[in-house]
């Protein structure tokens, strides 16, 4: 099943001013104190992405309602350095918390990739139960083993869709040989090769260039991305693939986390969950309102068969390769949740 979640019908910029105008109520009130713990929470997200407004007011919650013993002060879309800096920054303690992609913690913990196995999920209905229960659960464990932890829900960084700007791709044989742009992942890599594309691993920043100058046909991203982006200026067709899901994780250091006393700890989960739920609902508006928004800008949709992609991918020995690569065990949890993979 092709997912899209409906929404109110309200626009991009509806949504972030409404944002912006949500009032921030204190849990508990009382006189402001000195903070006994001065954290820092960083983002590589643009300033546009919903997760940059609910993390904030996250942060100014976890005040009100520690009466000032936490303070977190917030430096969103890429402040204190780009995704790989602030990776290695938040394990080691350079800063306290930090929302990153999936695709991005997996450079340093592969297996936390099982969420971008390529047309694994069917959609919405599947991630969220999922990501919330058994296979969240090892995704979590992964990245405990390389010093960090995942403090809250996951929030959505959306699922992928590719986009062309000379041809409309619907079905594999589209993308053979074809050029198309992927972040610097091996599993994003994989799925493309396997599809007979031929992928190149470019920088977010340096996409809008890259597409401009057709060093690469199109790319793939979520429709966020592809707005903020400004992409639909150098493409024109839109695949509904779906390919891949990737969410965001709030990562903490463990030391840090740690040295809070227990209430604090409850306080920063409680606001952190209620974030990234929040943040789930601003995605799902914004996925249906982008598509009219990008629409008239001149983006042709074209719904897509994810069927014979995924046939294609396991012909080609894609999904064989990666539970070889993640093992028997977080593959098992993936197929618990979208079924078996072959």
């Amino acid at each position: 099943m092709n997912t899209t979640i409906p929404s109110a019908g309200i626009s991009r910029r509806a949504v972030l001013a409404s944002l912006a105008a949500v009032p921030l109520v204190a849990i508990r009130t009382g006189p402001a104190n000195a903070a006994e713990f001065s954290y820092k929470l960083a983002t590589g997200q643009s300033i546009t992405q919903p997760i940059n407004a609910r993390l904030e007011q996250a942060c100014l919650r976890i005040k009100e309602a520690s009466d000032g013993r936490l303070e977190i002060r917030f430096f969103p879309a890429s402040q204190l350095g780009s995704d790989t800096d602030l990776l290695t920054q938040v394990r080691t303690g350079g800063i306290e918390f930090l929302n990153l992609a999936g695709s991005v913690i997996s450079t340093v913990a592969p297996a936390v990739a099982v969420t971008n196995v390529g047309f694994a999920f069917s959609g919405y209905e599947q991630v969220w139960p999922g990501i919330d229960g058994a296979l969240g659960d090892v995704v979590r464990q992964q990245i405990e083993k390389v010093g960090m932890v995942a403090v809250s829900k996951a929030a959505d960084n959306s699922f992928r869709q590719i986009t062309s700007a000379s041809k409309e791709i619907r079905s594999p044989e589209d993308l053979v040989g074809y050029h198309i742009r992927v972040p610097v992942s091996p599993i994003f890599t994989s799925v493309f090769k396997a599809l007979g594309a031929s992928p190149t691993s470019i920088n977010f920043n340096e996409l809008y260039t890259a597409l401009q100058t057709h060093l690469v046909d199109g790319q793939e991203n979520g429709l966020v991305a592809i707005e903020s982006g400004k992409l639909f200026e150098v493409q024109k067709y839109v695949a509904e693939t779906n390919h891949i899901w990737d969410p965001f994780w709030l990562l903490g250091n463990r030391r840090a986390f740690g040295a809070l006393p227990d209430d604090l700890k409850a306080v920063v989960v409680r606001e952190f969950d209620r974030a990234s739920l929040e943040q789930r609902a601003d995605v799902a508006a914004l996925n249906t309102s982008l598509k009219t928004l990008l629409t008239g800008k001149g983006l042709i949709f074209a719904p897509v068969d994810r069927a014979p992609f995924r046939a294609t991918l396991a012909t080609a020995g894609y999904y064989k390769e990666w539970q070889a690569k993640f093992g028997s065990d977080v593959w098992a949890a993936l197929e618990a949740v979208v079924g078996t993979l072959s």
